[in-house]
């Protein structure tokens, strides 16, 4: 059995970024990036579900969309 020098084996994300081709490592980063938008949307969303005659409506649309603009930011690459 011919022996493998763990030292340079590489697994994991590390060896699946590396082994990818221009176009594949451009899909996986707009893959990442819809991911964050859909976050962001999704904690848009819970901020507005409220309807604005309800009471405090208005400040949780206004939490939804602070989250959401801060997720956006945290996220840039």
């Amino acid at each position: 059995m011919p022996h493998i020098d763990e030292s340079v084996v590489e697994s994991g994300p590390a060896l699946a970024v590396r082994t990818l081709n221009p176009v594949q490592r451009r899909v996986r980063a707009l893959e990442e990036r819809v991911d964050t938008l859909t976050v962001a949307v999704q904690a848009l969303v819970e901020g507005l579900e409220r309807a604005p005659g309800q009471a405090g409506g208005g400040g949780r649309a206004a939490h939804g969309a602070g989250l959401a603009h801060d997720i956006m930011k945290s996220r840039r690459s």
